[in-house]
This record gives structure tokens, C-alpha cells and sequence, in this order.
């Protein structure tokens, strides 16, 4: 195979109070094109599905992998998402020969890396790994509200929405909530005050 291997990166997960951060890398294969790639967020939940089975089917190569809530919060959000982007990146087969990560960020890897703003609106291959990212973190969400129905996190995948933050003060965290979140740290310390009293 001729020509260099560019694999798009990009997270899911990063706002949340609760659940994991997920990454995935992409490469695309120039002779195999998915039509309709763009920034996940602009697609329904339907079309992500469609073209995230696509993408599985037709990539050359692709990776997904997570941090998880100890690592979020021993290293924050920022490290803890570059971390789930190099297992990402490490996880390709065949390697890529070059990243492309979306935002203004690079995490630390082993080849040259380039960071795109915007780039899940701009570059095929980091549309496909934004879609990729967000409907296995939907369906990790999903699996989760299974297990604490009380906060509908299949709605909301854990992201501050009113209804999130109302559960949070009815319920208080769950064991997926990320304590040292502001929302979420907040509620705690509600609460011990409340004990106090």
C-alpha cells in the first residue's frame, strides 16, 4: 500500500458528570468513501448508527477506547481524554503513519500529530472517528441507565441537562458520576451539610 496512513482522532464525553470519556481513530479508505460524514453532533441518532456500521465495514482501520472514572479523576478531563486518544491511536492495525485530532490539542504519541479546529466538521476521517466515539458512548450510557434508571442517562448520556440536575439533587451521585465535576461536587457538599444540621 502506497501513500501515508492518516487516522482522524476525536472524543465523546468530555462535558459529562457522569460515565466514561471515549476516543476513537480513523482511517479512512480512499477507495472505500462513506457518504454523509459529518461532526456527529449534526446527525441524528439514526444516521450516527447507519454510518457508524459503515464505517466499521468499510475503514481501513479503526479503534475505539475509554479513561474511565478513576483516571478522570486522578488526571482530569483534559489528560484523562488524551489518554483515551492514545489507546485510540495505539489500537489501530494496520498503524497509522499520521494523527489528526480535533480541537486545539495534541495528545502525546509516537507519531507526528496534527490538531484541526473544527475538525470533525472539516476532515472525513475525524467525522468518522467523532461518530464512532459518540455512539459507543451512547450505548455505554444506555447500558448505565440500566443499572441507575433514576437519572436517564439514556437521554442525556450524563451531560448537566436540567433533568440530570435535578436527579443529582433528588438522588445524589451515583457510583458513575464524576465526583470532582462542579455540579456534581456541589451536590455532595449539599448533602454533608444537610447531615450536619
Amino acid at each position: 500500500m502506497t501513500g501515508r496512513l492518516v487516522c482522524g482522532v476525536d472524543e465523546a464525553g468530555r462535558g459529562p458528570l457522569a460515565g466514561p470519556v471515549v476516543a476513537a481513530a480513523v482511517i479512512l479508505d480512499p477507495a472505500r468513501p462513506i457518504i454523509g460524514l459529518k461532526d456527529s453532533k449534526k446527525l441524528s441518532a439514526a444516521q450516527r448508527e447507519r454510518l457508524a456500521e459503515e464505517i466499521r465495514a468499510h475503514a481501513l482501520a479503526w479503534a475505539v477506547a475509554s479513561a474511565d472514572l478513576d483516571e478522570i479523576a486522578r488526571l482530569n478531563i483534559l489528560h484523562a481524554t488524551m489518554l483515551a486518544m492514545q489507546r485510540a491511536v495505539a489500537g489501530l492495525k494496520p498503524a497509522a503513519d499520521e494523527a489528526w485530532i480535533d480541537g486545539n490539542r495534541c495528545p502525546a504519541l509516537a507519531i507526528p500529530c496534527r490538531a484541526i479546529i473544527k475538525g470533525d466538521a472539516l476532515e472525513p476521517a475525524i467525522s468518522a472517528a467523532s461518530i464512532l466515539a459518540k455512539t459507543t458512548r451512547d450505548k455505554e450510557m444506555a447500558r448505565l441507565a440500566d443499572i441507575h434508571p433514576e437519572y436517564g442517562f439514556d437521554r442525556h448520556s450524563g451531560y448537566p441537562t436540567p433533568e440530570h440536575l435535578a436527579a443529582l439533587e433528588r438522588h445524589g451521585p451515583s457510583p458513575v458520576h464524576r465526583l470532582n465535576f462542579g455540579p456534581v461536587r456541589m451536590c455532595l457538599e449539599a448533602r454533608e451539610r444537610l447531615k450536619q444540621k
